[in-house]
């Protein structure tokens, strides 16, 4: 089962690249960082089927980090939920797939983008499955910028008192945002802490480890009464060596030379490593092919956040 995550992990990060390339670019950073959980949570975990897609019963998903659009778009479509070929009218006029998530896609749960709203939508998911009486489960990928939002904690301090255990949280714990490191702006450790003390049961993991998720994930609750949060450690710009742990991978529009040394740097890449493991964020090549995309190739608008 994993061996083909793995295999869908690579082809979700073909199709972020081909999606950067187009006029108006893409997040290509935060996207590549949670390629693993989005293939790993989509073809090992949620209970989900795109020919059914407004089954009651199915597990919800919300990307709560809705910058990462692309990530999600690929991921929905090698799950079947929308043609491939769809992919290529991202940003375009007249398509569906906008830079942010909408429910006019088929398996999207509901619109998200402005940031800190995520958590609270999957609670109330979780809440509503259990009044209905469903054991489905309720799952939510966040930005780690994106916990500098108040109305995550409160969200976090309400699952707890409302002992919601089938909300189960995944942070991309990459360490940047839209404007430098997490650590540098507002601290955020440390986060497993902060986690405890609003009630909720922690694992932290290697994000890119597919065993690893997969045992989180696939287990939760971990503690009866207790929302679970995954805190995913993970590589902004994970895949591509050239961007690899570099801030300036926030957002690309990759001009049809760059779009092919990226690919180009990705494929390297996975031939030389098959099966997705964490990569160092120092290991970078000094060679100049794969040094990182000048500015002018790499843009970073707006005020999203990892």
């Amino acid at each position: 089962m994993l061996a083909g995550t793995t295999a869908r992990a690579a082809a979700i990060r073909r199709h972020i690249v081909d999606m950067c390339a187009n006029p108006e670019g893409g997040h290509i950073g935060g996207s590549m960082s949670c390629a693993d959980i989005l293939a790993v949570l989509y073809f090992s975990v949620l209970r989900v089927d795109p020919r059914a897609p407004s089954d009651p019963d199915r597990d919800r998903f919300v990307l709560s980090k809705g910058h990462a659009a692309i990530a999600l778009y690929a991921t929905l479509a090698e799950r079947g939920y929308l043609p491939v070929e769809e992919l290529a009218t991202y940003a375009r006029i007249g398509g569906r797939l906008m830079s942010h998530p909408v429910r006019a896609v088929p398996g999207v749960e509901m619109p998200t983008g402005s940031l800190g709203h995520g958590l609270p939508l999957a609670l109330g998911f979780a809440l509503s499955g259990r009044l209905a009486g469903h054991d489905r489960r309720a799952f939510v990928v966040l930005g780690d910028g994106e916990l500098q939002e108040g109305s995550n904690w409160e969200a976090a301090s309400t699952a707890s008192a409302q002992r919601a255990d089938r909300l189960v949280a995944i942070v991309d714990r990459n360490g940047f945002q839209l404007g430098g490191s997490t650590e540098d702006i507002a601290s955020l450790e440390p986060l497993a802490d902060r986690w405890r003390a609003f009630g909720w049961a922690v694992r932290e993991v290697d994000g890119h480890d597919h065993a690893a998720l997969h045992e989180a994930l696939s287990s939760a609750p971990w503690e009866a009464g207790r929302p679970s949060v995954v805190i995913a450690r993970t590589v902004k710009g994970q895949g591509v060596p050239m961007m690899a742990g570099r801030v300036s991978s926030h957002y690309a529009t990759l001009s049809p030379r760059l779009h092919v040394r990226v690919m180009r740097s990705l494929e390297s890449a996975l031939e030389k490593a098959p099966a997705v493991s964490g990569e160092s964020s120092d290991d970078r090549s000094d060679d100049p092919s794969t040094k990182a995309p000048t500015e002018a190739a790499v843009e970073a608008p707006g005020g999203d956040a990892s």
